[in-house]
């Protein structure tokens, strides 16, 4: 199924419109006139110069947008507003005013812009981009519940066990690291949210997951499928040229209930039968007396569809992928960082063992390279859009219901007068002088605002610890040779748009020597 979705895919998402120009010329100008209301002699927020019509959409870049409209708010402030074909949408540059906006009123913009396409597919159950209301709310809880702090914790056996799982897969073909660092992170949610061990290949558990992630990631974007700006295209028969979307829609629908239902039912037979193990889904389910009742139905729809969004979801595991993609490549590119740390991971375990979350306080300087890791390579840049419930007026400028919402993390977290050199990875900004880990409130912006905050963040934190300290323990990275021996060059420039990867690089990871292949091995080292 995941192979055959591949061809429609590419076929859906082609936003060439073969027919009914009048309609979309027609939508777009009653768009652009709906856009015109607002307050006497109360502006929007300031902004690039709008065309008639098509407002700024030869103005939105196509590339590194968050490092445009950073630049842009050195001319117009932190707070600037585009139009793109009547939609309003408004950028906040600086943790102030997204705090002002998506914390303090957060009652008013913590829904997200509708998203046909996802109705299309009926994935109206999925958390990250469901609208604000008491389902939403209520699946929430569920989440929040089986991630607070003190529950993650029990988690952690889990994510230690997975990590030196994770060491061995990386010295058996570390050309392949990108792969295992999915598997990796694939296995971490799954045992978290259902307690299910994902097979070392084809385990469609975690394929179809990461199908899903794929999939919502891609049809998500601006342009990506027509139906999102034309919603009266669903209405069409499928013959028609330009509506593929269709069949896309119905393997999108297959597909999320797939990712949804099956893994929980595993969890629901494991709990009939004794042998659950701690897992987000159970200490939800342990919360209803009996999962058979009638009366619990609802709860069960509820618990699942929020575990079922943890790993498609667009904070989650692609997300981390990145992160820790990010370390490989920011190892390549600082090998000074890379000896500091093994110098002091060395004199706190004696090379005697593996580091553990035991050891996290004795651990400043890896610390401090997990928050510049999440800092520098921030991988949401412009996060994941809110949208306006209502009219607002933010510092005399109008914001109108219905308007997009975007908080530029990567400004904030790459602010000169903040971070001094920002592009520069320098995890020695985060210790004091003498040596202790230094806080950092905006480093949060990373996870997201208000009632939209990532739900997983606690999780995400201890998962990057644990590999962070683990790979710097027993291997060396450094730039790959060529058959000539030649270094190969690395480009340091990320790509994507709501998930911010590195571009594919090749590396050279081996064990620092033989005591490390021994702690690779889990055997005591000689």
């Amino acid at each position: 199924m995941a192979m055959e979705s591949h061809s429609f895919i590419a076929g859906a998402l082609d936003f060439r419109l073969v027919a009914l120009p009048t309609v979309f010329i027609a939508y777009i100008a009653f768009k652009a006139f709906e856009g015109r209301r607002r307050p006497a002699g109360v502006p929007y927020p300031p902004g690039p110069r709008p065309l008639p019509i098509i407002g700024n959409l030869l103005d939105i870049p196509l590339e590194y947008a968050w490092k445009n409209y950073a630049e842009w708010a050195k001319t117009y402030g932190d707070t600037i507003s585009l139009t793109f074909l009547g939609q309003v949408i408004v950028i906040l540059n600086s943790p102030k005013a997204a705090r002002d906006l998506l914390d303090k009123r957060s009652a008013t913009y913590s829904a997200r812009p509708p998203v046909p396409f996802y109705d299309l597919m009926g994935w109206g159950w999925f958390v990250p981009t469901a609208q604000y209301d008491d389902v939403w709310r209520a699946k929430r809880k569920v989440l929040d519940f089986g991630l607070r702090p003190n529950v993650a914790i029990q988690y952690q056996p889990m994510q230690r066990a997975k990590a030196r799982d994770f060491l061995k897969t990386l010295a058996s073909s570390p050309e392949n690291f990108r792969e295992h660092i999915e598997h990796f992170q694939g296995a971490i949610v799954m045992s978290t949210v259902y307690d299910y061990d994902v097979k070392a290949h084809g385990d469609r558990y975690l394929e179809a997951a990461i199908e899903m992630s794929k999939l919502g990631a891609r049809t998500v974007m601006p342009g990506a499928v027509l139906v999102n700006h034309l919603p009266m295209l669903r209405h069409l028969p499928e013959w028609l040229p330009g509506t593929g979307f269709k069949k896309l829609a119905r393997y999108g629908r297959s597909l999320g209930e797939e990712v949804r239902d099956t893994p929980f039912e595993y969890v629901k037979n494991r709990m009939r039968s004794g042998t659950a193990r701690p897992s987000i889904t159970l200490v939800n389910l342990q919360e209803l007396e009996d999962i058979d009742s009638p009366d619990s139905e609802e709860a069960l729809r509820l618990i699942a569809a929020a575990t079922g969004s943890l790993y498609p979801g667009i904070a989650s595991a692609d997300t981390t992928v990145s992160a820790m993609t990010s370390f490989f490549l920011m190892l390549v590119l600082y090998p000074d960082v890379q000896k500091k740390a093994q110098a002091e991971l060395d004199a706190v375990t004696g090379r005697t063992r593996l580091p553990d979350f035991s050891d996290r306080a004795r651990l400043p300087y890896t610390e401090a390279i997990c928050k510049e890791l999440i800092r520098c390579r921030v991988v949401t840049p412009l996060g994941a859009p809110h949208a306006a419930t209502q009219d607002d007026v933010y510092n005399g400028y109008f914001i109108p219901k219905g308007a997009l919402v975007v908080a530029n993390s990567w400004a904030m977290l790459h602010d000169p007068d903040v971070y001094p050199d920002p592009e520069t990875f320098q995890p020695e900004r985060y210790l004091t002088k003498d040596g202790q880990v230094k806080a950092d409130p905006t480093l949060s912006v990373a996870f997201g605002f208000g009632k939209r905050a990532c739900p997983g963040r606690h999780l995400v934190d201890t998962t990057l610890f644990i590999v962070v300290s683990s790979v710097l323990s027993v291997f060396t990275v450094g730039k790959a040779k060529d058959d000539q021996g030649d270094e190969i060059p690395v480009d340091s420039m990320p790509t994507g748009a709501l998930v911010s990867h590195p571009k594919p690089f090749k590396c050279s990871i081996t064990p620092r020597d033989t005591k490390a292949e021994q702690l690779i091995a889990g055997v005591q080292p000689d």
